[in-house]
């Protein structure tokens, strides 16, 4: 007697393999879920070529005291910071905005161009200070090659972009967080095809 084949795993949600045209990743969760870490391992994981960019917490003596914004080729500067003196705070941190469009926003713009997958990590309250990063986001989005972090929250600009039917959205939690590296691995790669 013999086995039926094994199906193909894939990411949850329905329809993914019936629709067509462009799609985009967005994984959501709480703070400190690991969405930035799973962003990182599946960078390193693919040898698609990939653009756009990634934050960390920037530490002082065991105390978060910033965020810093590392691009895919090779950029680093910071993003907020206690010191940094701006109009654009979230909490105790100032937004250096400027810094961003320069570093953040032009790396996606320039993953655009060259036909890479997007990373964009991520489309938060620091980043949607910018309307430059909100107007390349929907561009990107439209182009389909996205995969990116959202946070968990509603309201505007978030509803927007998680209501899209070009958008899968998946929260990333405690039970699902080691397992979903393989199958959005093979999602980036269904990605690249569609395109």
């Amino acid at each position: 007697m013999s086995c039926p084949p094994k199906r193909k795993r894939r990411l949850p949600g329905k329809g993914w393999e019936k629709q067509g045209g462009n799609m985009n990743v967005l994984l959501t969760g709480r703070p400190g879920i690991g969405k930035t870490t799973l962003i990182k391992r599946l960078i390193e994981a693919t040898s698609l070529s990939k653009g756009g960019f990634y934050t960390e917490e920037v530490r002082e003596q065991g105390q978060r005291v910033g965020f810093s914004l590392t691009t895919l080729d090779g950029k680093r500067s910071l993003l907020a910071h206690i010191k940094i003196k701006s109009p654009y705070r979230v909490g105790r941190y100032g937004v250096d905005i400027d810094t961003f469009e320069a570093i953040g926003v032009e790396s996606i713009t320039k993953a655009i161009s060259t036909n890479e997958i997007i990373i964009i990590d991520e489309i938060g309250r620091m980043e949607l200070f910018s309307k430059k990063f909100r107007d390349v986001v929907v561009q990107a989005l439209k182009i389909g090659r996205v995969v990116a972090t959202i946070r968990k929250g509603k309201g505007g600009f978030i509803d927007e972009i998680k209501s899209r039917k070009d958008a899968r959205v998946i929260e990333v939690n405690l039970k699902n967080r080691e397992t979903l590296l393989s199958s959005l691995a093979q999602t980036v790669i269904d990605l690249v095809n569609r395109s």
